[in-house]
């Protein structure tokens, strides 16, 4: 049997033990083998057919068995509030966080950066960072306030879910739904990467509009687990982050017990090399809407509540152009990552594991090295390579945390000190 599934938003029925998925049934009097028969709905019942996402999930105890939640005191820089004070509406840039404490797994190496919205309001979106170098052994985490995304920088991360066991590395992606609990291993024995964490509309992928039917990313390319379950009766402690807290209860026993299930609503991998990427081959540098990988579309069509974008190697051939990312402002506020690589719009000061806030209306650009490059450049076929910046766009303005705030760049204005004036006749 494979261990992952094609296919984006697809049905998967999957059984780790022969006999313990029902047949013609989601919930029998008596699910086979005494399991206990429960369904994780990631959108409101009576949502469209085409866009209700939920799982059958069938596990050696109901989720529903375990005591009373208490504040978590772990984590310190997970989940924190973001500053009450006036936000300057400056350009804001990070170096990578240093390296965690010793034993610090991926909960307690998480550092929150960036939020916008109340997760009640079931809008918004957060980045986080995270630095870990302990594996999640006798604990798991459950997020209720919206699905994580994994963009793993250094070092692969096994996320073992209640849905099945998602390995990624750097260039990948992964995604954890909302509800959905896990642990983390590392494998490398340390880690180090960004979670976008969506508190909106589901992440689908985006229409393709006057692209046709193919490119971008294609569904067939994500891939979900096969069914996966630990049997261990021990203490075991689980971590929820609820309304933007966190809060814990000790059970006895592994909650990644589900033996079975079967349903459109699952973790995923994807492979960012597998991105169908699209260019321009006349002339003009093309909207970066081009590079969307996902998309959580807000109430207003055309506006996304996130978009999940990247910058992945690709020709550049367009003529009479200045092709590095123009000089703009918008509408939209960008927290900027890298993976690996240079930024073809930054010279330096940007590093992989490193964050950048323009929020909206923000002038940003490329820098003045940058420019003059690009500026003085010959024109003939290029190709980008070794590089992978991603993008989390969003229609709301970010609040930088307390923490993000106090390590933000000094001098990142000047980057764009030095341009001459242009010369009039």
């Amino acid at each position: 049997m494979t261990d992952y599934f094609p296919g984006f938003d697809n049905h998967v029925s999957t059984e780790a033990v022969p006999g313990a998925l029902p047949v013609g049934r989601n919930s029998p009097q008596k699910p086979a083998y005494g399991l206990y028969a429960e369904q994780l709905s990631g959108t409101a019942f009576t949502a469209p057919r085409h866009e209700n996402r939920r799982s059958w999930l069938y596990r050696l105890r109901p989720s529903a068995e375990h005591p009373p939640y208490t504040r978590y005191q772990g984590a310190p820089r997970f989940a924190a509030g973001t500053s009450n004070e006036p936000l300057p509406p400056n350009r804001l840039r990070w170096d990578p966080i240093e390296a965690p404490g010793p034993g610090t797994d991926l909960i307690d190496g998480m550092t929150t950066m960036l939020a916008n919205r109340d997760p009640a309001d079931l809008e918004g979106v957060a980045v986080h960072l995270y630095a870990a170098n302990r594996d999640m052994d006798a604990r798991a985490f459950v997020n209720a306030d919206g699905e994580l995304l994994f963009i793993p920088q250094l070092g692969r991360l096994s996320l073992l879910t209640e849905l099945g066991r998602v390995d990624i590395a750097p260039g990948q992606i992964a995604l954890v739904p909302r509800g959905v609990r896990f642990r983390a291993l590392l494998p490398d024995g340390e880690a180090r990467g960004y979670v976008a964490e969506n508190h909106g509309a589901l992440f689908r992928l985006p229409d393709l509009g006057p692209i046709g039917a193919n490119g971008l990313a294609n569904p067939r390319d994500f891939e979900t687990p096969a069914a996966w379950f630990e049997d261990r009766d021990e203490p075991f402690e689980l971590v929820q982050k609820s309304l933007g807290s966190l809060w814990m209860v000790t059970l006895d026993h592994s909650p990644l017990d589900v033996v079975a299930w079967h349903g459109n609503l699952a973790p995923w991998r994807y492979d960012l090399a597998r991105f169908n990427t699209m260019n321009t081959v006349s002339f003009d540098h093309p909207d970066p809407s081009i590079f969307t990988v996902l998309t959580s579309p807000s109430d207003v069509p055309g506006r996304a509540n996130a978009d999940f974008v990247i910058f992945p190697p690709r020709w550049m051939v367009a003529e009479d152009t200045f092709r590095p990312p123009w000089f703009h402002r918008n509408v939209m506020s960008e927290a900027m990552g890298l993976i690996h690589g240079a930024y073809d719009a930054k010279a330096e000061g940007f590093a992989p594991g490193g964050l950048s806030l323009h929020n909206l209306m923000a002038g940003h650009g490329p820098d003045v090295a940058s420019w003059q490059g690009a500026t003085n450049a010959e024109l003939k076929p290029h190709k980008i390579e070794g590089t992978m910046a991603f993008m989390v766009e969003t229609c709301w303005p970010y609040r930088p945390t307390e923490y993000a705030l106090a390590h933000a760049q000094h001098d990142y204005d000047a980057a764009w000190n030095g341009f001459p004036k242009a010369t009039l006749p």
